[in-house]
């Protein structure tokens, strides 16, 4: 198993926690539920430690995700092989041979 591959279980595994940290939240500002009839007082935990953790839960695991995928990146197998651009290669020779130029057509006939 290589390093990208834990690194890629591990981003799948933070994204999941972290849209299951969000779903849980409520909504802090009214916006869209409020207009819907979402905006009584009632609370779903009712405590304001719940809430706390749920941010700081929310703000970890984003970072962690982030965190995560800056440093796959540096695990990513690139190979032996030279990503530069074959175009830009001077040394490389053409494989197909110029076109010979137009040869001018030969009117030496007298024009009556």
């Amino acid at each position: 198993m290589s390093t990208f591959t834990i690194f890629l279980a591990l981003i799948v595994v933070v994204a999941f926690l972290l849209i299951v940290v969000i779903m849980v939240q409520n909504p802090k500002g009214g916006g869209l539920s409020s207009s819907f009839g979402g905006g009584g007082t009632q609370q779903l935990g009712g405590v304001k430690k719940t809430t706390d953790f749920l941010d700081k839960s929310t703000w970890t695991l984003a970072t962690l995700l982030l965190i995560l995928i800056l440093l796959s990146n540096v695990a990513i197998n690139r190979g032996s092989e030279s990503a530069d651009s074959k175009a830009l290669d001077l040394d490389a020779t053409t494989s197909q041979p110029l076109p010979k130029p137009a040869q001018p057509a030969n009117n030496n006939t007298p024009v009556e």
